[in-house]
């Protein structure tokens, strides 16, 4: 019975964890220079750069994840991101809704990771193309 449950829950949870880069991919294509000035805030350098880099890894990042696509390098990638962000938007220890959102990402960094180490599942595309191939 549980065993059976393994492919639904894996494309569910590829689903929850894809749901917030999609909306967030696309949500800051729609704020660019906004963004783009608190990306520069942060100190980030090449901030036009980063905030295209940030809308793709985001939102082709999340489509991967949901579809089950390269599902291994995207997790490791998407892991990296997560502490990189972690790092640099919300790490303030003292303003404890930045940390609650540091702690979120490095949450996210250890889902992606478990992703890498199993992969997606049998609900994928990944799949589909390991049984073709």
């Amino acid at each position: 019975m549980i065993r059976s449950l393994s492919s639904p829950a894996q494309l569910l949870g590829r689903l929850l964890m894809a749901w917030i880069f999609i909306e967030g991919g696309i949500g800051k294509f729609g704020h660019h220079d906004p963004f783009v000035h608190h990306l520069g805030d942060l100190g980030v350098i090449m901030p036009e750069i980063a905030y295209w880099a940030v809308v793709l890894v985001e939102f082709v990042g999340g489509i991967c994840v949901l579809v089950g696509l390269q599902t291994r390098i995207v997790s490791l990638g998407m892991a990296v991101y997560c502490v990189l962000t972690a790092f640099i938007a919300h790490y303030h220890p003292g303003d404890v809704g930045q940390m609650t959102h540091f702690a979120k990402n490095v949450c996210m960094a250890g889902g992606f990771l478990q992703l890498f180490a199993v992969g997606a599942g049998g609900w994928s595309v990944d799949a589909l193309f390991s049984r073709r191939g």
